[in-house]
């Protein structure tokens, strides 16, 4: 009889207020799919404290950990995206990061997040994270056995993929923006900009509040289609003849993932690092005035994604 594998997955998309942790999670499942549809998978969440449960999970054969910013500089801080600590380590470990990344800049490691992470990462595996930036911190904490694939939402990105996405304007758009980073003026500005470039304007509804935080722009609401906060409707927009425009990050990959020409409006360390790495079209939301001329634009898409890193980390577990 064949000896059926037991995965845990540390997965984002586990009770998120945030409908991008299931990009990524949807993501790391793909690209773990081979390995993952003849095993017995648990997913737990990264968003809720460590409990005893993990205990069961001892004698498991992988512990992977899908994606997002969890990772940070200062561990012993009371904010922290993963929570998990000395104490509960043993339960946690040992972990394989799957196109993790670090949390923000100017996050340096301190000593005790050193030792943390020294215990809750596997030794024997090498580890995935998304960006140079990522890889180069943990290599500041002794860490080595980790390569920059990007974020796995990003890994089936190719050349020929890419070729297929359109260069010139679509007639629709639809557009993101971040609840918890918040620009009165410059996302106003962004709406006027896409109402005077499309004829129809799309919203998705990415993070719990940011249906609110839209309701707070002073612009013309009624000009605005409002998309559900579920992936399925998502997607069901992408169908149709429509550009990508906003502050979300994974909504962006999510359109690229579709074929859908992209441009990331850049609100922080994530998209100017995939910017510099992979060649994402990242606008700063300072640089809105570059914005129109972007749209209507002639550009390709061109993101270089590191297959061979991508190949030597999955080639572990083949």
């Amino acid at each position: 009889m064949k000896v059926r594998k037991k995965v845990l997955m540390y997965n984002p998309a586990i009770s998120s207020l945030n409908m991008g942790d299931h990009i990524i999670g949807d993501g790391a499942y793909n690209q773990l799919q081979n390995l993952l549809e003849e095993a017995f998978v648990v997913d737990v969440s990264t968003h809720l404290p460590v409990s005893r449960y993990l205990r069961h999970t001892e004698d498991f054969n992988y512990k992977f950990v899908c994606g997002s910013n969890l990772i940070r500089g200062k561990m012993n801080r009371l904010f922290r995206q993963w929570d998990i600590n000395l104490l509960n380590s043993n339960l946690v470990g040992p972990c394989i990061l799957v196109g993790v990344g670090w949390w923000q800049y100017g996050d340096e490691p301190n000593i005790y997040t050193k030792k943390l992470y020294q215990k809750v990462l596997s030794k024997d595996y090498i580890h995935s994270v998304r960006d140079a930036y990522t890889e180069q911190q943990f290599k500041k904490m002794g860490i080595h056995n980790v390569i920059n694939t990007s974020c796995p939402t990003m890994w089936n990105l190719t050349k020929n993929h890419c070729e297929e996405i359109p260069v010139k304007k679509s007639k629709n758009v639809i557009c993101t923006i971040t609840d918890y980073n918040k620009d009165h003026k410059r996302d106003s500005e962004l709406f006027e900009i896409l109402f005077q470039n499309y004829d129809n304007v799309y919203f998705w509804i990415q993070g719990t509040q940011d249906y609110e935080y839209f309701q707070e722009l002073k612009i013309d609401h009624s000009k605005v289609i409002i998309v559900n906060p579920n992936l399925k409707s998502y997607d069901e927009v992408l169908k149709q003849d429509i550009d990508y425009v906003g502050t979300r990050l994974h909504a962006g990959v999510r359109a690229l993932q579709n074929k859908k020409r992209t441009i990331i409006i850049g609100i922080d360390n994530r998209a100017i690092e995939k910017q510099k790495d992979f060649n994402l079209t990242c606008i700063s939301r300072e640089n809105l005035d570059l914005l129109k001329e972007k749209i209507n634009s002639t550009f390709a898409t061109q993101i270089n994604i590191p297959i061979e890193n991508i190949n030597k980390w999955k080639s572990q577990f083949d």
